[in-house]
């Protein structure tokens, strides 16, 4: 246990000190913030590194294996119509208590966070029965998602103007570091169901149907809502660390109960099949709830250590550095923050190495980093330019989306579903957390509205590693039938010359024999 604990105090620490470093180089260069902000956000992300890595901990501990065990469970009872109604409850349930997604929702005035978490969660159950209903009845995923991005774009022409941005956001943020273990864990007993060797393809795929249907549902939610006013975020003024003390310690008690109540339905749901189905040994049962205790510390730590410090510098430097500099300046340190960010992001390591070992090394994890890398840190330009333009969201999700789907036809099935998930495997924490409170800020400070300009910075994350990883594929796709060229055609040389030697000789043959009886 102590050995796992290190190792996600390790991945912890590598998400979150790029953005530290960061934020010390844009403080003594082109936005220099309060002494006293400073000192918040270091305590603010000391405390995010502590809550990720509780929270990690108890995921592996306890969500993963629940996840696992209840979806065997439902694979066993070979009842469809009960596995359909459990998988959508499993889906609202866990949407729920996925931690970015409460913190998108508390960004947005003027609807509540339980209707927006609401539509959200049930967006999250639809999909991902589709999910399960795809991998029985072996539907092709890019169809599925042609079909799924098309309608968000019609849905986007009839829902409020200020909704758009939201609702294409929304999808990025609640595929998170809850739902993705939790889902894909379950997705690998569902798909057992069919009991042949495609069960690993299948698990993929499942992510990238969770993040459109938050979107559809959330264009539908915008029909009849508009959000209102400026931002949520509140920057404290703290003028001493009695002041931050005393700032966490009126925060502590209003997230306890949030988290309590997030993560309740899930544990329930736990404990009814546990009686009814499971049976798991006291050891077991011990284990898991040792993990959920986890999770649950882990949680009320994040949520406030990001509330209370480190969204507000996010804000503030945004805030700042538009303030201070030209917006090229903000498009480049946009840039910057996305690359390091991605690049540091311990879920982005597996996805490479993932990659690595079904190409057997034709694509290596280090051209994947710097691919990923690349690719994020686009987006998180374009997310910028689009807070200095106020161009619409849309101009940048279509075209891209286009081209990520068209590419679905000509690269490996397997690349598609990866593609489509590794979306949320960009879109980590700290990009609810940090870069959207980072362009909320530069967009109020520049005058511009939030909801249509700001909002969206997360979808653009989750897009280009997309089409990052088809090209990819593509270009794996070519690299093995050139290898595939290279292995036949010396056979078929080697084959006519065997041919023709073989033939010469019998025909030397019969003409001896033929000449011998002569």
């Amino acid at each position: 246990m102590l050995e796992l604990l290190l190792s996600k105090l390790k991945e912890s620490s590598l998400s979150v000190i790029p953005i530290i470093i960061l934020v010390f180089f844009l403080n003594y260069t082109v936005a220099p913030m309060p002494l006293w902000s400073m000192v918040l956000f270091l305590v603010s992300a000391f405390l995010m590194i502590l809550g990720i890595t509780l929270f990690n901990l108890g995921v592996d501990v306890s969500l993963i294996p629940i996840g696992e065990r209840i979806g065997s469970e439902l694979v066993k009872s070979r009842n469809l119509l009960f596995i359909v109604i459990l998988t959508f409850v499993i889906g609202v349930f866990i949407s729920v208590a996925e931690p970015d997604l409460i913190v998108l929702a508390g960004q947005i005035n003027g609807v509540p966070d339980s209707t927006i978490i609401f539509f959200v969660s049930v967006g999250v159950g639809v999909a991902l029965v589709g999910a399960f209903l795809r991998i029985l009845f072996q539907f092709p995923l890019s169809y599925i998602l042609i079909g799924c991005y098309l309608l968000a774009a019609i849905l986007s022409g009839f829902t409020s103007k200020d909704f758009v941005s939201i609702a294409w956001e929304s999808g990025a943020v609640t595929t998170g570091p809850i739902m993705v273990p939790f889902v894909m864990a379950l997705g690998l007993g569902l798909a057992s169901v069919r009991g042949d060797k495609t069960t690993e393809e299948d698990s993929f795929g499942l992510i990238s149907l969770c993040l459109i249907g938050p979107i559809l549902t959330v264009l539908i939610l915008g029909m009849f809502f508009t959000p209102s006013g400026g931002s949520a975020l509140v920057v404290p003024e703290i003028q001493s660390m009695s002041d931050i003390v005393s700032l966490y310690g009126s925060s502590f008690p209003e997230y306890f109960k949030q988290i309590a109540v997030a993560l309740f339905p899930i544990i329930f749901l736990f404990a009814i099949f546990q009686v009814l189905k499971l049976h798991l040994r006291t050891k077991a049962i011990l284990k898991i709830t040792a993990g959920t205790t986890y999770t649950f510390f882990g949680l009320v730590l994040f949520l406030t250590s990001v509330n209370v410090g480190f969204m507000p510098a996010g804000y503030q430097l945004g805030s700042i550095l538009i303030g201070n500099n030209s917006s090229w300046v903000l498009i480049l340190v946009g840039m910057l923050i996305g690359y390091f960010v991605v690049a540091a992001e311990p879920a982005v390591f597996v996805l490479k190495r993932q990659v690595e070992e079904i190409t057997v090394g034709a694509i290596s994890a280090k051209a994947m980093g710097v691919g990923l890398s690349i690719g994020v840190a686009i987006s998180v330009g374009l997310a910028m330019l689009r807070v200095v333009t106020g161009l619409s969201i849309l101009y940048f999700v279509i075209p891209g989306y286009v081209i990520a789907l068209g590419l679905t036809f000509v690269v490996p099935h397997l690349f598609t579903s990866i593609a489509f998930d590794s979306g949320a495997v960009a879109s980590g924490p700290l990009a609810a957390t940090f870069m959207l409170p980072f362009a909320i800020g530069a967009c109020e400070t520049a005058g511009g509205n939030i909801y249509t300009d700001a909002f969206g910075i997360v979808a653009l994350v989750a897009m280009t590693p997309v089409i990052t990883l088809q090209l990819f594929g593509l270009v794996y796709a070519i690299k093995s039938q050139i290898a595939e060229r290279e292995v036949v055609m010396p056979v078929v040389e080697d084959t006519i010359i065997d041919l023709d030697y073989t033939s010469s000789d019998e025909v030397d043959g019969d003409l001896d024999d033929s000449s011998g009886e002569n």
